[in-house]
């Protein structure tokens, strides 16, 4: 299940966290990262995903 939602979280990002967390402050911390660059949203969602 984690590779599908890495997957996810390469395709988007925030699908990828609030898949992970739910609508916490990752997911909003992560819409800001993808809207300010599309790589620290990349970076951010897998770092999420994969601490689990």
């Amino acid at each position: 299940m984690d590779l599908i939602r890495i997957l996810i979280a390469i395709l988007l990002p925030p699908l990828g966290v609030f898949l992970q967390e739910g609508l916490g402050k990752h997911f909003w911390i992560n819409i800001i990262l993808t809207l300010l660059g599309y790589i620290p949203g990349i970076v951010h969602a897998v770092y999420i995903i994969a601490k689990r």
